[in-house]
């Protein structure tokens, strides 16, 4: 990944962050790892976790498209493993944030 798009993600993920806590989201973790993959952010809104992937465009295309399947099984995989280490039963989702040049869209409890 060139720096460039780097840092434009990260740059998209402080705003998604913003975005998140002016609509009631509680930031609890950023940038997630395990051997699986990354889970951009976990939040908590109405006692729900939201496991929040961030995908960022400049271009005009729906960038909703950019989370394949075998991201999403691998993010899958990593809710699975912060579950295992953190020994938590509450409920939870997968949302997809897409961020645009003059728009962010939630999309909440995604799957495939």
């Amino acid at each position: 990944m060139a720096l460039f798009e780097y840092l434009f993600g990260k740059k998209g993920e402080e705003l998604v962050c913003e975005f998140l806590k002016t609509q009631g989201f509680e930031i609890l973790k950023r940038n997630f790892y395990s051997k699986f993959g990354e889970i951009d952010i976990i939040a908590k809104k109405d006692k729900i976790l939201h496991f929040i992937e961030v995908k960022s465009t400049q271009g005009d295309y729906e960038v909703e498209y950019r989370l394949d399947n075998k991201k999403y099984n691998k993010i899958i995989k990593t809710i699975e493993y912060y579950f295992m280490k953190h020994k938590n039963d509450e409920n939870y989702q997968l949302d997809l944030l897409c961020v645009y040049k003059d728009d962010i869209k939630l999309l909440e409890n995604i799957s495939y």
